[in-house]
């Protein structure tokens, strides 16, 4: 064995070489370990069918580099090893020439990143539960309590603006109950009109209609021992409402066309992106269905009352993306990142998500800048606060206390409101930020904007 060989042995990165028609003519220790692929399986073959990368086939580093003759350095991906695993690696690639300058083929060194990544995930668990992601004071106080009500077998109502994900904390709760081995059955209530959704709830006999040539379980009983989850329960008809009531009081259901009720064992969950409590005293929802079903309520916070958490969705959700994607994670240039918070996203999360997946599409770049957003965030004329990214904590809170007056006319109630805080402790930020507020005092204002 030479020097090089007894280097390349002895370090913790993979490294391997391939011709320039992608073979592999060398393959260290450290490659077999993070591959669980053996030297004598990998010299000879293809690398794309040795490592099976997220970026092998659209944007594979090796490639990149053959064709513009420029190593990439420090790209991330995943491979699938052996085992069946995806692993996350981190690599660079570089060109091999002979000593007259010809190429000769390609070298890749890549790094284990699952410890890495396992202790980022660990870091980001004090700020997410599950895909939900926040840290704001307002989501502390539902990570607090969903493993609480997830434990009973309680009913519950979760009320929330469309985009907030009221679906996401619905599967949390399930996935950390006692019936997480068993069913989460969904239901979009809104979708289906009174017959389908009585044979989709309930199912029915074969017989019970023209084309019911055979039994159909509804979703209680494919929810039995585990949950069922009715979104957009306030749509619900006066009829349904009533028939929903019976099954909730005796935990039975009659399929259409059956004669024997069936005992269901289901832990009912509710969503809905109105006030049930409105729609009672309008009559248009039963009064006792909404106690019924509201025995534990959980309401969700629009986004624009939780800007701090911005930063830390759009971090999630570019790296969901790329991940999709199979390739390197953008980052966000400071400009776009003001006008990421500076929104108001009437459309919550999902909005939010959606503007981030059209910059993905349009950046071709690793910097997302703010022509990648839609034009409404970003007006042309509209001055933009310099922030220097990544900004400290404190700078992001003075920034975004600052403009929160700004836009309440002074207002601290209202200023508090939108950012999820007390008054009083709005009041000792505003005095230890050294933030002046607005010359017009906006307490008196009753017509502020809501």
């Amino acid at each position: 064995m030479n020097k090089r060989d007894v280097i390349l042995e002895s370090i913790n990165e993979g490294v391997f070489t391939v011709t320039p028609d992608w073979r592999i003519t060398s393959f260290n220790h450290a490659a077999e370990r993070i591959t669980g692929v053996s030297r004598k399986h990998a010299v000879g073959r293809s690398c794309c069918e040795v490592f099976r990368a997220t970026i092998c086939e659209k944007n594979c580093a090796l490639r990149r580099t053959f064709a513009a003759g420029k190593p990439v350095i420090n790209a991330t991906a995943s491979i699938l090893n052996c085992a069946g695993r995806f692993v996350p690696i981190r690599l660079s690639t570089a060109l091999l020439r002979d000593d007259a300058g010809k190429v000769v083929g390609g070298v890749e060194t890549f790094q284990d990143l699952s410890e890495v990544d396992q202790l980022s995930k660990e870091l980001r668990a004090s700020y997410g539960f599950e895909d939900i992601v926040g840290r704001s004071s307002a989501m502390k106080r539902l990570y607090a309590i969903l493993p609480l009500i997830a434990d009973s077998d309680s009913t519950v109502l979760i009320e929330g603006p469309s985009g907030t994900g009221k679906e996401l904390f619905a599967r949390a709760l399930h996935n950390l109950s006692p019936r997480r081995r068993e069913r989460f059955v969904p239901v979009n209530c809104a979708a289906l009109p009174d017959t389908l959704l009585v044979s989709e709830l309930f199912g029915y006999k074969s017989g019970a209609f023209t084309d019911a040539r055979k039994d159909k379980p509804g979703r209680f009983l494919l929810a039995h021992k585990g949950t069922l989850f009715l979104d957009e329960i306030g749509d619900i008809s006066p009829a349904m409402q009533s028939r929903l009531l019976r099954v909730l009081q005796e935990r039975v259901v009659e399929p259409l066309g059956g004669i024997t009720p069936i005992r269901v064992d289901v832990r009912v969950i509710a969503a809905t992106n109105k006030t049930l409590r409105e729609l009672v005293d309008s009559g248009q929802f039963r009064q006792d269905l909404y106690y019924r079903i509201r025995v534990v309520h959980l309401q969700l916070p629009e986004l624009r009352h939780r800007r701090e958490d911005i930063p830390l969705l759009v971090e999630h959700a570019l790296h969901r993306f790329s991940r999709l994607r199979g390739r390197d994670v953008p980052e966000v240039s400071d400009e776009a990142m003001v006008c990421l918070m500076n929104h108001d996203y009437p459309g919550n999360v999902r909005e939010l998500e959606n503007i981030l997946e059209q910059a993905c599409v349009l950046c071709r770049g690793r910097l997302i800048e703010r022509e990648h957003l839609p034009l409404e965030l970003c007006p042309p004329e509209q001055k933009q606060e310099k922030i220097i990214w990544p900004a400290s904590l404190q700078a992001m809170e003075r920034i975004l206390i600052a403009q929160t007056l700004e836009r309440r006319n002074g207002n601290r109630s209202l200023a508090a409101r939108d950012l999820g805080i007390n008054p009083s402790t709005l009041y000792r930020k505003i005095q230890g930020l050294g933030i002046t507020p607005p010359h017009i005092d906006g307490r008196s204002r009753s017509n502020a904007p809501s």
